[in-house]
């Protein structure tokens, strides 16, 4: 689960706005325990284009050494 989605029973705001301090130890907290918490902010137009440029890649590493 990703914090954008977390509503703080303190201040009852999204938790990734931060707007007190409990939202921003938790928000600091999950994005230290989320390697992907970067990605987060990735469309998937552009994943869906990394991951072809990347397969694209290795293909043509692969046709290059056969």
């Amino acid at each position: 689960m990703t914090y954008d989605r977390l509503v703080c029973a303190n201040c009852a705001s999204p938790v990734n706005e931060g707007r007190c301090a409990v939202c921003r130890a938790n928000r600091e907290r999950l994005q230290q325990e989320n390697f992907f918490a970067g990605l987060n902010g990735l469309n998937p137009m552009a994943l869906i284009a990394l991951l072809t440029v990347l397969i694209a890649a290795v293909a043509l590493l692969a046709h290059q050494t056969a």
